[in-house]
């Protein structure tokens, strides 16, 4: 018996390791792709899935990764895994350009075949002229953005062509509102069930991207579609933190960040009680701030963090 035992917690232990170095080495990989060091990025990735391959969304960004260090085979490899897991963004996928270089090959058709066909499946009691309409929009509202985020990387971004970006971008949110408006106080916050998981992720985005008094309108009823399970709770902490600061409040997620004119970079603003905002985090589905932070390229640090709270809440104060 002892020696089942001993067996038993030997093969737990190495189960842990094993998981713990899968999201090791998933985080260097996204690290990378943050630095445009897409070719290292690829090299994490591969190593990460020598453990295991079942995370969708790690697979689709490893595919995005690959198809940048101009890495096709890989890339499509990984895409096709994403959909065998359970990626669904059939709008997202043809916008994203991170996959542009893969377009104009052949295999390119059968990978967006292969994801419709499997929508086509999924969708089937779905409401389909509902759906097509928000996947239009969702596509009209993440296009222009990544355009706009296109010109914003580059070495040296061009201001007059991102000013205009951002005007045709404004009046695009604005009549993606209108139509969104209409769909919400007509239908209600329809869940994943009638319109897909991108139709239905395509209603925050556009609410998300609005101005305050519309997110102020519109944050009760997504409140009850997360008690429905017709929202994303994960969603619903970005459009809480959002409000909350343009209220004047503090944030809740940290979902959140801002570029500080004192030092030119962008900070997490201002949360309450940031001993336990991994707790909170937790519970609606986000990593840790750790984790996220590195996505935006923002070193943290809890302790320097709340010792420059209340610098930071006066330069908020202050853009207000």
């Amino acid at each position: 018996m002892n020696k089942l035992l001993a067996f038993f917690f030997i093969v737990m232990n190495c189960l842990l390791i094993q998981a713990q170095t899968y999201k090791e080495w998933i985080k260097k990989a996204d690290s990378c792709y943050n630095v445009e060091n897409y070719k290292l990025s690829v090299n994490y990735y591969t190593k990460a899935f020598k453990i295991e391959h079942k995370d969708s969304k790690h697979l689709y960004n490893a595919g995005c990764s690959a198809a940048l260090a101009k890495e096709n085979k890989k890339a499509f490899k990984w895409l096709d895994l994403a959909i065998d897991n359970g990626y669904e963004g059939i709008a997202h996928i043809k916008i994203d350009n991170d996959l542009k270089a893969l377009h104009d090959t052949k295999k390119w058709e059968k990978t967006i075949s292969k994801l419709q066909k499997k929508i086509d499946i999924l969708s089937a009691k779905y409401d389909k002229p509902l759906e097509k309409e928000l996947l239009e929009i969702y596509a009209e509202d993440q296009g222009i953005r990544g355009e706009f985020m296109n010109v914003y990387k580059a070495q040296k971004p061009d201001k007059k062509k991102m000013d205009s970006i951002g005007k045709i971008m404004s009046l695009k949110d604005s009549i993606n509102l209108i139509k969104v408006m209409k769909i919400l106080d007509e239908r209600g916050w329809v869940g994943k069930d009638v319109v897909g998981t991108q139709g239905n992720q395509t209603l925050f985005l556009v609410i998300q991207h609005s101005d305050l008094k519309y997110q102020q309108k519109y944050l009760p009823m997504m409140r009850e579609a997360v008690k429905n399970g017709n929202a994303s709770p994960s969603n619903l902490a970005y459009l809480e933190d959002r409000v909350a600061l343009r209220e004047g409040r503090k944030q809740i997620y940290g979902s959140q960040s801002s570029k500080s004119k004192t030092d030119n970079k962008f900070h997490i603003s201002p949360m309450i009680d940031p001993d336990n905002v991994d707790k909170r985090r937790a519970e609606v589905g986000l990593g840790t701030m750790k984790e996220y932070a590195a996505k935006l390229n923002i070193e943290w640090d809890l302790e320097t963090y709340k010792k420059e709270l209340s610098e930071m809440e006066k330069l908020e104060k202050n853009k207000e």
